[in-house]
């Protein structure tokens, strides 16, 4: 979904359960250890969207 609403540019889950992630086409390959850290990474980029409208209001 992340990948979809392009707020990510990759998203791609491993056999072992682990996430490679890649915020930009230029950006490195980050590795998130399992859903949960999915998850998190999910409200910090909500939470980023909405500090960002907030600020532009």
């Amino acid at each position: 979904m992340l990948v979809h609403h392009q707020l990510l540019h990759a998203a791609v889950l491993t056999p072992n359960g682990q996430w490679l992630i890649q915020h930009r086409p230029d950006s490195s390959v980050r590795v998130l250890d399992g859903a949960t850290a999915m998850v998190e990474l999910a409200a910090e980029i909500q939470h980023r969207i909405r500090t960002t409208r907030n600020d532009t209001r």
